[in-house]
Formats: C-alpha cells, structure tokens, sequence
C-alpha cells in the first residue's frame, strides 16, 4: 500500500490533476490487477450475507415503499447492450438506479450486514446494490462483477481507514458515493479520467450531517446509504456522457476538506494500493451475527456470557461498560441523547442505545432482529429498570485499540462491571464479537449460508432460496446475462405482509 497525503490547496498553487486524490482512486479502481481466490470468496459471501438480511426485511414499510418507488420505474429494453436490473422481492426488471435504491434499502434497514470501524465508521456491503444493479443492467459477468466489488470495497476500507467524518458530523455515506463509482468504472472497463469525474461527482452529491443518526433516528438511516448508491449511478452515467465534477473535490480551497472536515490546515494520510497490487480490503471486514449497531456485536455475547454469572438480575445496582470514544459517544450515554432510554423510542434508536441491547441480551440470552425490538419488548417495566442502570464510560484502551492498524489488536468491545446491591462487583471483557474473524466462532461459508437460511425462513420458498444459494455460489462463473439469478422472488401472500403506505409521486 502507498500512503497519499491530502490537504487543501488554494486556488492558485500549483496543484496537477494527477495529484488529485480522487485520480489516485481512479487510477486503483482502472488497474486491471487480477483478483485473489480468497477476495472473490469473500466477495459470495457478501452477496449471500445482503441477500439474508434483505430477505429479513423484505416486508418492512421502508424496503416496501422503496420497492414500490422502483417499480414505478421499470425498464424495457432498447437494446441488447442493456438489460435493466432485478429487485429483491419481485420480478421484472426495473432503472438500475432504482433498483440500486430499492436493493440498498433492504440491505440496510435492520443493520444487519458487513461492517468495517476504523478512522471513520462503514458498512462496506452498501457497494452490492449499486454495481451489481449496473452489472445486471450492462449484461456483464460474473467475474467482472468480482472485480467491481472488489475495488468497491478497497476503496471504501482505506477512505475509512484515513478520512473521520463523524468528527465533523457528516454521514459516513459520504465514503460510499466515491467507492461505489469506482467499483462501477472497474465493472465497466471505464477509463480513468471517467472514473475520476464520477467520483468527484458522487462525492459533491453524498455528502450530507449525521443527523440521521443522532436524536430520534427514522427510517433515512437505511435510505442514506441507498441514496448515495443511486447518486453513484447517476454520477457514473453522467461522467460517460462527458459531464464534469467539481475539483479537487477534496483538496479545492471551497472542497470537501477545507469546509466539511478538518478544515484549511487538516491533512490527511489516505493508503491506497500501487499498481499491480491486488485489491484485498474486504478480507478486513467483518460481518454480524446479531441485528444491531456494530459496537454492541461483542457486548451481546458478552451479555450472554455473563447472564450466569449474575444470576438474579433483579440484584443488579449498576452496570458500567467501560469502551472506546465512538461507542461512548454514538451508541452509549456519552451522545447525551435522552431517546437512547426511551422505551417507546423507534427501532432505528435502540439500534443505536447500547444500554437497552445489553439490559434485553442480559435478559433474554438471545438475539432477534424482530422480537428484540419489539414495543411490548421494549416497554416491560423489568426491562426499563435494568436499562436505566446501564451506562458507558470511554476507556482510553478501548479507544487505542479501536484505532489500532493491528489486526491482533484491533477490538470493537467492552470491560463490563456489574454492581449488585450487596456491594459485589462482576467484571468482565470480550474485546472482539464471537463471529469476527479473531472470534470464538468465526464466520465461513457454512455461517453466511445458515444465516441465509434462518433469515429465509417463512419469507422465501425452500426452492427459490436454493435455487438463489446456487447462483450466487457460482458468482465467478456467470456468464454475461446471467447475473439477473443473484436476487430473490417472494409469494404475494408475503408481500402483501408490509404495511400499506399513502401512494406517492410515482
């Protein structure tokens, strides 16, 4: 990897476009380097994982309306170069941007994908709707698709590694645009001076506060990132066509960094690889076991591990999870947000409450991306009491090693101490999620595939998820035209289980 140093430049230096950080990435994204075995099987992995939990969701209001906004645009094709492209639930094929849209909703809504925390935070299956949506449209095949996802997800990972937004209160989608039209001009074969105006394009238009994950947290949570793949879409069509991007977008005296980041003076160091070195981001990646903000993986099974420990909860005086400055600050009582303890809060803000998941794992010993958050769940007055004794406090520790470049030291997790009314104190840690690579039980095949099915169960026929498994198993062998099989059908009997919705524009 190679260390680029960004900074701000004014207008009048001398500043060549071949310094540009958004060229650097395009130049990564059009480097034809093969990729690994072990890359392209962790790309089908990804696939199967979003499919999972798109399935999980399938019925939800925000995955149905956004359904619904896609197939109000459907596509016909106009030749044999295009073909549109497959939404998950449904069959036809609609506007890839649209169905990019429509897929990145189902993906996102309940939380439940690949991660990757670093400088900044990250769901890196949020590239999959986007190029493949593109892949599907453009006819290409399989082994392209593995090659646009790749680099989807490296450029994504060393953005993160290098650039904090949540520092500067902009979304962490605003990584997402770039990443995802880079992975779209690696799909397409496109040149480099295309790949670096579409970038630039897709950052300009997904850069936007975090206050979709502040306060009370609403369904945009799972619209933003889903937004920002269509604008990558949109931004790569227009690039083809020989439209521009504002530049430098993040270097220029008015960009990116010198007003919606560190500012004027604020440097960063971004790795990216050299030419000719593979793509291997994504194996930095993790997926969740458990339906719920990142950061709360490893204090789930921490919970669980500690039920027997604790024995009568009722005894419980006070917990304390000592943790990094992220978890303090976003999912725990360092974000000073009042809803994280409301019990009649939306499921998008005990999402992100660290204290109402411990107090439910703690509880029930279990995990469910439905009953956990259910009202009836959330309001049982057992619960609110033990939820309203939990706190966190940032531990410097945590926060080194949340930040550490060291995979062997690298953790997301928590030190607990449960205080009970006798004066005895409980303490213990679990640093990284039993499901993370370094975990008690690390996710492989076997576990992305069990996830799939559990999450199937009762919304996909048993046919349809195997034919689907199948598919996506052979993602490096489909042939052009054959990518529209890595989606889903559902029955109408299970779509007609979403919510009714007031019809919109479309």
């Amino acid at each position: 990897m190679k260390t680029h140093p960004v900074r701000t430049y004014r207008s009048a230096e001398d500043f060549p476009r071949s310094e540009h950080l958004a060229w650097k990435i395009a130049e990564v994204a059009t480097d034809p380097v093969e990729v690994s075995a072990d890359v392209a099987e962790m790309i089908v992995n990804r696939i199967i994982d979003n499919a999972a939990v798109a399935a999980a969701s399938v019925t939800r209001r925000p995955v149905a309306n956004a359904r619904a906004q896609a197939q109000s645009h459907p596509y016909s094709r106009s030749s044999s170069e295009s073909h549109g492209s497959t939404v998950f639930g449904v069959d036809g094929t609609f506007s890839p941007e649209w169905a990019a849209w429509a897929n990145g909703v189902a993906v996102r809504e309940l939380d439940f994908h690949d991660t990757f925390l670093a400088a900044e935070y990250s769901h890196p299956g949020d590239n999959i709707p986007s190029i493949l949506a593109v892949a599907q449209h453009a006819g290409r095949t399989g082994n392209d698709l593995i090659r646009g996802l790749a680099t989807g997800y490296e450029i994504q990972v060393d953005l993160v590694r290098a650039i904090c937004l949540h520092e500067h209160k902009i979304d962490h989608v605003a990584h997402l645009g770039p990443s995802a039209a880079a992975g779209i001009g690696t799909l397409l074969g496109l040149d480099t001076e295309t790949v670096y105006q579409a970038i630039g394009q897709a950052l300009h238009t997904t850069t936007a506060t975090r206050q979709s994950r502040k306060g009370e947290i609403s369904s945009w949570k799972a619209y933003a990132p889903a937004f920002a793949g269509k604008m990558a879409v949109e931004a790569v069509d227009r690039a083809m066509r020989g439209e521009g991007a504002p530049s430098p977008i993040w270097e220029g005296e008015d960009g990116v960094i010198a007003w919606l980041l560190g500012g004027p003076k604020a440097e960063y160091n971004v790795p990216l690889p050299g030419p000719g070195e593979a793509k291997r981001g994504i194996l930095d990646t993790y997926t969740k076991e458990h339906s719920a903000e990142y950061q709360s993986q490893a204090p789930i099974d921490l919970a669980f591990r500690l039920r027997e420990r604790v024995g009568d909860l009722s005894q419980i005086a006070s917990i304390v999870l000592h943790t990094s400055h992220h978890t303090h600050y976003v999912i725990g009582t360092g974000s000073n947000d009042p809803q994280k303890f409301d019990p009649k809060a939306s499921r998008e803000t005990l999402d992100h409450s660290i204290m109402y998941i411990f107090a439910v794992a703690l509880q029930d010993g279990t995990w469910h991306h439905e009953r956990s958050y259910a009202p009836d769940r959330a309001q049982r007055p057992d619960t609110i009491e033990l939820w309203q004794k939990i706190s966190t406090a940032e531990d410097p520790e945590w926060t080194r090693r949340y930040h550490s470049t060291d995979p062997n030291e690298k953790a997301f997790g928590a030190r607990a101490e449960v205080t009970l009314k006798s004066g005895e104190v409980i303490v213990d840690e679990l640093a990284v999620a039993d499901a993370h690579p370094l975990g008690a039980r690390p996710f492989a095949r076997d576990q992305y595939i069990a996830k799939f099915r559990t999450l199937a169960e009762g919304v996909i026929a048993p046919a349809e998820q195997d034919r689907f498994l199948d598919a996506a198993q052979r993602t490096p062998e489909l042939k052009a035209g054959e990518l529209n099989q890595l989606t889903f059908t559902v029955s109408d009997e299970v779509l007609g289980r979403s919510p009714r919705s007031p019809k919109g524009l479309f």
